[in-house]
């Protein structure tokens, strides 16, 4: 397929953060773009701001009559039901209906492609490298599954010729892609509705990571079983993070490279598995020939991602945090870096729980990574693409919690409850709609 020859492009699904990325590049090379969406967002206010024409209704009607031609490709997110009525339209019509992986991997393919995989840390670290990448001068496009804070959007650069991507293992997605360097930052079980269980899931990482012709382009954590050049704080690796300390609100810190040792680095966000994103970006783009001056300053001047750890409020009295973390890999994640920073505070989580099947399959994880915070507060299950399950349900994730400082509550009991808190830290999580509600919390907080 020709993406030249491709005039008008829609999207079914166009406010999800990899759909919305994809819109902007189509509408920054020139393409018209429009789209559905089920519930209007900050995001598609952003789209329609931007000159797109998206409606929330399905409805063949409200398409736009000029994409009904030949040169239109339609892009489609997992999240769409097969009953919808505008993309059976389309397909019933032998329209070029494609996933946003198989376009993403159509631009990769004649692009230098860098791929970032994992159950965790995709987008930190894309954001990382795409960061790195371009304030370096690189020719780069990078599509990230966040809001840069450096560039208040999901999509860094406007270059032909060098592309970032994050490689999506849901619907095995990434196998879609023509990565020349990448990494793997972890592959811990997720996703079992699509997989069945954790091998599979590591089969599917092995099966893109051989997708990596050169090793030596392949980074991964010291002791994840894939072949390729290692990352590790403090332990051997092919790149190793040490000498770590925290000045000023900056973790600072030397890294051995195959050829130099690089001192005094700063990096800004805070947590561990941040400083590991961190090495993972600098590995790959000393790997490319980025040089390390550039590469320093980049990591220097990093604000971070929306939702991603994000400060809402930051005052001597209250810190309120923002993070989209929804497996508990990395609520530990959160929680580690919370209390490594605030140490003797008192921490309030607010957490929505993501899907019927992840809540199911990691229901006990859950609960123990939950009450390691002070006090709970927990919100419905956001269903997404997902019908209720029977007995799966956030009051039952409740009663698995050991710590007795916990609490079911409603969207609309929420602000009155946290206002009633005496905790200095107050952190919500999640991955669903929580994120709406990010702005209602801090302006009754300020």
């Amino acid at each position: 397929m020709n993406l030249n020859q491709i005039h008008n492009v829609y999207f079914i699904g166009i406010g999800g953060i990899g759909m919305s990325a994809l819109a902007r590049y189509f509408q920054f090379i020139g393409k018209n773009v429009s789209g559905y969406d089920k519930t209007p967002t900050m995001l598609t206010d952003e789209l329609i701001a931007g000159g797109m024409n998206i409606h929330f209704e399905d409805n063949i009607g409200l398409i736009p009559k000029e994409y009904y031609v030949e040169n239109t490709l339609v892009i489609i997110t997992p999240a769409v039901p097969v009953t919808h009525s505008e993309w059976n339209y389309f397909l019933e019509r032998e329209y070029v209906v494609k996933k946003r992986a198989e376009v993403l991997g159509i631009i990769t393919k004649d692009t230098f492609c860098f791929a970032v995989a994992g159950t965790h840390g995709k987008t930190t670290t894309s954001s990382i490298l795409g960061h790195i990448l371009y304030e370096s001068g690189a020719d780069v496009t990078a599509f990230i599954g966040g809001i840069v804070e450096n560039y208040h959007s999901n999509l860094i650069g406007s270059g032909k010729t060098v592309t970032v991507v994050e490689a999506d293992e849901f619907d095995r997605s990434f196998l879609h892609l023509h990565p020349n360097i990448a990494c793997v930052t972890s592959m811990d079980a997720d996703h079992l509705d699509i997989y069945g269980d954790a091998t599979a899931i590591e089969d599917s990482f092995r099966e893109f990571a051989d997708k990596v012709e050169d090793k030596n382009n392949l980074f991964v954590p010291k002791g994840l079983p894939l072949k390729g050049l290692t990352v590790g704080i403090n332990e051997e690796a092919t790149y190793k993070a040490f000498n770590i300390r925290i000045e000023s609100g900056f973790y600072v810190f030397d890294v051995q490279t195959p050829s130099e040792t690089i001192k005094d680095l700063k990096f800004g966000l805070p947590g561990r598995h941040n400083l590991m994103n961190a090495l993972m970006a600098l590995a790959m783009s000393k790997t490319y020939g980025t040089p390390t001056e550039s590469i320093a300053k980049a990591l220097a001047s990093f604000k971070g991602i929306q939702r991603r750890f994000s400060y809402q409020i930051k005052t001597n009295d209250l810190v309120y945090i923002d993070d989209y973390a929804h497996h508990p890999t990395e609520i530990n994640a959160v929680h580690q870096a919370v209390r490594e920073l605030y140490p003797n505070e008192k921490v309030l989580a607010i957490f929505q729980p993501h899907l019927f099947s992840r809540t199911k399959d990691f229901a006990d994880d859950f609960a123990k990574s939950l009450s390691q915070f002070d006090e709970i507060l927990l919100l419905d299950i956001y269903p997404a693409r997902e019908l209720p399950m029977e007995g799966v349900t956030s009051s039952w994730l409740l009663s698995k919690m050991e710590n007795p400082n916990k609490k079911l509550i409603s969207k609309g009991d929420l602000i009155p409850t946290i206002l009633e808190n005496n905790a200095k830290i107050i952190v919500t999580i999640g991955a669903g709609d929580i994120g709406e509600l990010v702005p209602k919390i801090k302006l009754a907080l300020s």
